[in-house]
């Protein structure tokens, strides 16, 4: 099994508030799920502190293996949630990928 992390300090854009982009990232990639094989499990979270250090929303993912990370990141809804949704709002971005 393979864990998927991804955090991201964003803006809001098109309009909206911080917490409203926030919210829809959460819903756009929320959407991923049992769509993608080989996603096992994705959330993801919302920051409340934002503090300093705090950044703003992180996914959370579990994936079957590594081929199935490779192909969640090469899917098109994935590639369109992040081109249309994601990419527009983030100023910063921090990953992890490991194995179980």
């Amino acid at each position: 099994m393979v864990k998927h992390i991804v955090m991201w300090k964003i803006q809001g854009v098109n309009g909206q508030s911080k917490e409203e982009t926030a919210q829809e990232i959460k819903r756009t990639l929320e959407d991923l799920n049992g769509k993608i094989e080989g996603l096992i499990h994705l959330e993801v979270g919302i920051d409340f502190l934002q503090s300093d250090a705090s950044y703003d929303v992180v996914l959370y993912s579990e994936l079957a293996n590594k081929e199935a990370l490779d192909f969640y990141q090469n899917h098109p809804l994935h590639v369109k949630a992040a081109t249309e949704v994601v990419k527009p709002a983030a100023t910063s971005r921090i990953v992890v990928d490991y194995e179980m």
